[in-house]
């Protein structure tokens, strides 16, 4: 099972494999160019950069929940598992759709940061240090980032590579939609402790999928209605009008100029353009 494989013994076989290693040094690269420099350096230019307030009401429906810290946190090792999952099942032959999926992620920040290097965003979040994990969050993530949540792009990265993968090696499994499920848990733990909003969510659907063609818009409407269908502490109409807004919001962005195919077109513009048109009605920090 993914969820058993350890991601300290993953990273070590990624970086002594000769295939798989160069993908992983260039994405580390694109990870920290992407987030950590691009933050860093608005939060050392204050006021050089334009920072939106990503808030809407329905965030107030959602608890804050300090113990979804250690789930919230797991995605990166939630990619490092689903690769070593496919190392350790399926051995060398595997080892160019491992490396593609890796490359996949240092792209996914890449394409994010189309859009913050033209406007952060930012959301109301509580000043929570009862647990050192969220002291090591407010330490490292200067929190301009959440128009589109990477968070949650990198979750349907690794959903959707990891079904693709599969059903090439014919074994579509179990492990696909316990994949899938792990994904939507750790997307409505990012609600949880109140790092993103639901708009946020929204326009990291959007962006992935006009990233590529394994999320199109029949399988975003999936992934938003099975949101908070388990629901801790949020009543089940609040729950149905969290799925509603993100759902409906995703269409906007999505019908705000027609597309066909991926990213950016004579036809359809910059794909980024319906997320910064929308930061442009909200109100500036």
């Amino acid at each position: 099972m993914v969820s058993e494989v350890s991601a300290g013994r993953t990273v070590l076989s990624i970086m002594g494999s000769s295939v798989l290693r160069p993908a992983a040094l260039r994405s580390i690269a694109s990870v920290f160019k992407n987030f950590f420099f691009l933050q860093y350096r608005a939060v050392l230019r204050p006021g050089r950069y334009p920072v939106s307030r990503a808030d809407h009401p329905l965030d107030k429906k959602i608890p804050f929940r300090p113990d979804k810290v250690e789930l919230y946190l797991d995605f990166l090792n939630f990619f490092i598992r689903t690769c070593g999952y496919l190392i350790r099942v399926y051995g060398k032959p595997v080892l160019p759709q491992v490396k593609n999926l890796i490359a996949s992620l240092g792209s996914v920040y890449k394409t994010a940061a189309d859009v913050y290097t033209k406007n952060f965003s930012t959301t109301n979040r509580p000043r929570y240090l009862s647990r050192f994990r969220f002291i090591v969050i407010h330490a490292f993530d200067p929190h301009l980032m959440c128009i589109p949540s990477l968070h949650v792009m990198v979750l349907i990265l690794i959903y959707t590579r990891f079904r693709k993968i599969m059903s090439g090696l014919g074994d579509e499994t179990a492990q696909t939609e316990a994949v899938r499920r792990h994904a939507l848990a750790i997307t409505e733990a990012v609600l949880y402790v109140k790092q993103h909003s639901v708009n946020c969510i929204a326009a990291a659907m959007y962006a992935m999928t006009r990233y590529d063609d394994l999320f199109p818009m029949e399988e975003a409407e999936a992934f938003a209605a099975d949101l908070f269908r388990d629901s801790e502490g949020i009543a089940e109409n609040d729950a149905e009008e969290i799925r509603v807004h993100i759902l409906n919001l995703y269409r906007q962005f999505s019908e705000s100029c027609a597309f066909s195919g991926t990213k950016s077109s004579a036809e359809t513009g910059p794909w980024e353009k319906p997320l910064l048109d929308f930061l442009e009605t909200l109100p500036k920090v």
